[in-house]
């Protein structure tokens, strides 16, 4: 638990931090982010995570709506995104497009500027289709910014993008909270060796915006950042792109290989995560677009038999062992398919995921406080200030 003198620190440093270009703005990509903006959530979170534990309000709306927009499945995120929006005082309603008049031809512009009267945040989820995810999410961005500018909107809804067909920020950024954190501050990640390799899953189409949000975010910091998959297992390489020139301008390193001994070696963070093939998404993108959707099950019986060839792709004790000193922090976004578990076989021993429960759910809580933080900077133009304020005030969260 931070003491509020540790707290006042954390708003001292926001202050110092350039985040003027966050006020009023959406966050789509962490990569698009300055290293100041990228800080300053990390910050915000914290001194929000601070406050909360010192039993200290920290609703700064007295009314308003959170809209969430999942076209995927979601658990955590769905629940971190509410609790984010309930820690600042905003109600969350769910925009159900199955049951909405999207489903009778409603355009986006029209749906984004109708839900969005009373809305502070449109948190949306959108990440199973290659080049729909964040172009849908610019598309709704894009409405509510020409409704307020027409005036049909008094305020204009802030965007989070909560995983897209790109990037997943608010993930990679908990994530990164989390190694700031177990490894003592982020002065201490520089030359520290992360394994984000592919591991095999006994199911087909999972989402690239993990690994590439990880490559993407953790490459930021000066760290060795390995990528590792079997041949044919590719990401979209604009991300891989990124990763290099970050790693270059970090004075860290980033470098793929095809094996998952060599990415475990003496690593000091494995994240062994499944992933569908770019190829692969891309292919049942177009199955999808062309309504093809009898085609759709032999994609997945294929992917399935490939997926089948590298069982081997799973994080066991012995490779547990050859990372730095056998103690490397295991991480996964959850949940994970864990052999002889919730599967036969999977991507990740049961004893490995076993001991680290508590490490993963200290992962996991960081993420509402992430949110909550990518809101709050895209809220005030001062936000140190505000921070401050709630600070003093120290209005009891429970009374």
């Amino acid at each position: 638990m931070k003491s509020n003198q540790e707290i006042v620190q954390l708003i001292e440093k926001l202050r110092k931090l350039d985040t003027k270009n966050m006020y009023l703005n959406d966050f789509f990509h962490t990569w698009k982010e300055s290293d100041d903006e990228i800080a300053a959530v990390f910050t915000v979170a914290e001194i929000l995570r601070g406050m909360r534990e010192n039993n200290i309000s920290t609703k700064v709306f007295d009314s308003g709506l959170g809209i969430s927009v999942f076209r995927d499945n979601s658990t955590r995120t769905r629940f971190s995104f509410a609790s984010a929006c309930n820690l600042l005082g905003l109600e969350v309603q769910d925009l159900d497009e199955k049951v909405s008049q999207i489903a009778h031809g409603e355009t986006v512009r029209e749906t984004a500027n109708m839900v969005s009267f009373m809305a502070d945040v449109i948190g949306i989820r959108d990440d199973m289709y290659i080049g729909k995810g964040h172009t849908y999410m610019k598309t709704v961005a894009d409405s509510v910014e020409e409704g307020y500018r027409d005036g049909v909107l008094e305020q204009r809804p802030t965007l989070v993008n909560l995983q897209c067909d790109i990037d997943h920020p608010t993930q990679s950024m908990a994530d990164m909270l989390h190694v700031i954190n177990y490894f003592g501050g982020v002065e201490n990640l520089k030359g520290k060796k992360i394994a984000m390799t592919w591991a095999y899953s006994p199911s087909y189409g999972k989402p690239l915006s993990v690994p590439q949000g990880i490559i993407g975010l953790f490459s930021r910091f000066g760290m060795d950042v390995v990528l590792a998959h079997p041949e044919g297992y590719e990401i979209m390489s604009d991300v891989e792109e990124v990763a290099a020139a970050n790693a270059k301008a970090s004075g860290g390193s980033f470098r793929k290989v095809n094996t998952m001994e060599e990415a475990f070696r003496d690593a000091d963070i494995v994240y062994p995560k499944s992933w569908a093939p770019y190829a692969v998404m891309e292919e049942r993108t177009k199955l999808v677009e062309q309504g093809r959707f009898d085609d759709l099950k032999d994609l997945e019986k294929r992917c399935l038999e490939n997926n089948a060839k590298f069982k081997n792709w799973t994080c066991t004790e012995e490779l547990m062992k050859t990372t730095r000193d056998g103690k490397a922090l295991y991480m996964h976004c959850l949940p994970a398919d864990i052999s002889g578990l919730s599967c036969k076989e999977g991507e990740v021993d049961q004893s490995v995921f076993d001991r680290y429960l508590v490490p993963l759910y200290k992962e996991a809580s960081y993420k509402p406080y992430i949110i909550a933080a990518m809101i709050f900077l895209a809220k005030f133009s001062s936000p140190s200030d505000k921070l401050a304020q709630l600070l003093k005030e120290a209005k009891p969260r429970i009374k």
